[in-house]
């Protein structure tokens, strides 16, 4: 086991690294469960870690340093470029220390319950006033560079840590899924929360202190959820020992992984998509009209955002097995597409704007839902391949790949406005026609060209048919020799 093979997952005739006789898949097993309790508190902590993430790596948050405190967008770019530097090198070693840890606690434990409190400390950095600090355009970019480097190192500990826990808890596909579900919840909370944020969020002029003690009181909040959810679940220990690969075979062996870099082109697109357009949200409702009292244009149409987010969820559940998930990733990105197209071109007509939010709604549904799925279909691809089970290095790679579309979308949608001609010095609904166009412009070009051309790209995607559900169920048969081996070793049964 640990060899690496170059047979492609899904292809008649391949090996499964680890294979068990037949008669042992045969064996009656005892059903594998996760307590309910275990299943709200992880999950409660992915949506903990995520909701001050969609703040700070956000648009609420460059919403506040620009249009706030007076960072200049071009500098607020250039912070989110470094920033996606910083990344290239922050997540994939992050995801390979995570394997190779050893702690009673387990691999996962002790970065989300010691990292909580620094997690909001980090947080806290971003609304505290520096005398003197606004207008000044070199303490806000300092400011902002450094809360940005250190808040995303925390995160990287925490969030990749908790992302990987079902893997961790449980070992049966089932069992699993218990836990994905929950999940999804907390996941629409977490991406409706920068929207509320909007709510809130000061214009330039206006008193923020109330907004900041706000938000650095909601970091402490999460913290102390990310922190209390690790007394209520704990790892499945099996896999922590396993001997890993070294750091660079390790790297090698993710991109090898032809579905991996296919999955790459979605999962990338998800994160830029959805950063972009929770980013324009926010100058959009400031500027643009939809011909009706903007109070009804902002209730109608996100209320069909979140309609599109509930039929999109409850599309994908009754269509997931029965058309795989390469088809359903195809679609909903198809239709996410369309709706940035409609937005694109009828930006001041309410009801193309439902058409187009209700679109959207069913696109950010599909990437909360499917991508995890896709995502794991992807690491038991390695598996098979390796004979090793690397969530962290997976996750840590993937993170790679989509922390600097963070970066991108934030740093080109800035670009589109100071193209435009746009002043974040004037009040809300000030400014300029060629400046409502460049948000509209910035808000939907790019989201519509990457996510119908991911609806093209995905069909090289190769975990798909019979073949691969019969490599998933010789990997469910591998997983419980290696928990069996674990326990008897451990004189458990």
């Amino acid at each position: 086991m640990g060899d690496e093979r170059n047979d492609q997952p899904g292809l008649e005739g391949t090996r499964i690294a680890g294979e068990v006789p037949e008669t042992a898949s045969k064996e009656i097993l005892r059903e594998e469960s996760v307590p309910v309790h275990s299943r709200i508190w992880v999950s409660a902590a992915d949506g903990g870690a995520a909701i001050l993430c969609s703040i700070a790596e956000g648009a609420a948050l460059t919403y506040y340093f620009t249009r706030v405190m007076g960072l200049a967008p071009r500098l607020a770019s250039i912070v989110w470029l470094l920033f996606g530097i910083w990344n290239a090198f922050n997540d994939p070693l992050f995801g390979y220390i995570s394997d190779r840890t050893r702690t009673k606690l387990g691999r996962r434990i002790p970065y989300i319950r010691y990292g909580a409190p620094l997690y909001a400390a980090a947080f806290a950095i971003f609304w505290i006033v520096v005398p003197g600090s606004k207008g000044n355009q070199t303490t806000l970019f300092i400011q902002m560079l450094i809360g940005m480097f250190l808040f995303d190192a925390l995160y990287t500990a925490i969030a990749t840590a908790v992302y990987i826990m079902p893997y961790e808890m449980a070992v049966s596909n089932k069992a699993r899924s218990s836990i994905f579900i929950w999940k999804i919840g907390f996941s629409l909370v977490a991406t409706a929360f920068p929207i509320a944020i909007g709510l809130i969020q000061p214009g330039p002029g206006q008193d923020a202190t109330p907004y900041r003690l706000i938000m650095i009181g909601l970091g402490v909040l999460m913290a102390v959820v990310i922190y209390a959810s690790t007394f209520f679940y704990k790892e499945n220990h099996f896999q922590q020992e396993e001997e890993q690969f070294s750091f660079w075979k390790s790297l090698g062996a993710c991109f090898r992984n032809k579905s991996f870099v296919v999955f790459e082109s979605i999962s990338f697109t998800v994160i830029y998509v959805q950063n972009q357009l929770m980013q324009g949200i926010y100058y959009y409702y400031d500027e643009v009209s939809m011909g009706v009292a903007k109070s009804t244009g902002t209730s109608l149409t996100l209320g069909s955002l979140f309609v599109g987010a509930i039929l999109g969820l409850l599309l994908f559940l009754n269509r997931r097995d029965v058309w795989g998930v390469k088809r359903c990733v195809r679609v909903f990105a198809s239709m996410f597409g369309v709706g940035c197209v409609a937005g694109l071109l009828f930006p001041h007509q309410l009801i193309p704007m439902m058409i187009s939010f209700l679109l959207i709604g069913v696109g950010f549904a599909g990437g909360m839902y499917l991508i995890p799925l896709m995502n794991g279909d992807v690491i038991d691809a390695d598996e098979h391949t390796t004979g090793l089970r690397r969530e962290g290095m997976y996750a840590g790679v993937n993170s790679f790949v989509t922390k600097p579309a963070m970066s991108l979308a934030q740093a080109i949608f800035l670009g589109f406005l100071s193209h435009a001609g746009y002043d974040q010095s004037l009040a809300k609904g000030m400014q300029s026609a060629s400046a409502e166009a460049g948000i509209v412009r910035a808000w939907f070009l790019m989201p519509a060209i990457l996510l119908l051309a991911c609806a093209v790209i995905l069909r090289w995607y190769p975990l798909d048919g019979p073949n691969w559900e019969q490599i998933k169920s010789h990997l469910t048969v591998v997983h419980r020799d290696k928990e069996r081996a674990y326990l008897a070793q451990h004189g458990l049964k």
